[in-house]
């Protein structure tokens, strides 16, 4: 079951504090937040954009560098400083004529759970909170910040054959 969910993937949606960072977020002096991104998950998000899966960012934090990052990675569908991810959800799939069934979403806390009820394919990682776990389809074994994130994409590009990059570039993750 959880393989033949993998095959009808099209559209990866992530949060970002405790998916694609640790959940830690350092403040400056002057009030700007600073988060540590994987390496890892930049490749594998990338390798997904130019293979044509769709990527989305639903998140309620926010910054410049978050958004410069997502969009070295190619990623343009970017929501952040999100209150209520269910409606930008939503009308994302409207915009873009998605079937939530469609869709693998990976999130860690409670903000995440309202999203994770409604997609094909909830996931999280190895660390999120028990309510998270027990709906998602797919824990993995990495916390959020480690990998993650490239976890998900590979199994389901593997799944689907595309996981091979023909042509890779050194500069491919987004740095």
């Amino acid at each position: 079951m959880f393989l033949q969910k993998l095959k009808d993937i099209t559209t990866f949606i992530f949060d970002v504090d405790g998916v694609l960072t640790d959940g830690s977020v350092q403040v400056t002096d002057n009030g700007q937040s600073l988060r540590t991104f994987n390496i890892k998950d930049g490749y594998a998000m990338q390798l997904a954009v130019k293979k044509g899966y769709k990527l989305c960012i639903i998140s309620g934090g926010d910054g410049i560098a978050m958004g410069r990052r997502f969009s070295n990675l190619g990623i343009s569908d970017v929501f952040l400083g999100t209150g209520d991810k269910v409606a930008v959800f939503n009308q994302y799939l409207a915009d873009k004529n998605i079937s939530a069934a469609e869709v693998l979403y990976m999130g860690d806390d409670i903000p995440d759970l309202k999203v994770m009820r409604l997609v094909g394919l909830a996931t999280c990682p190895s660390d999120a909170v028990e309510e998270i776990k027990a709906v998602s389809a797919f824990i993995s074994p990495y916390p959020g910040g480690k990998t993650a994130v490239r976890d998900i994409i590979e199994k389901v590009m593997k799944v689907q054959g595309r996981w091979h990059d023909e042509d890779p570039n050194a500069a491919d993750s987004g740095v």
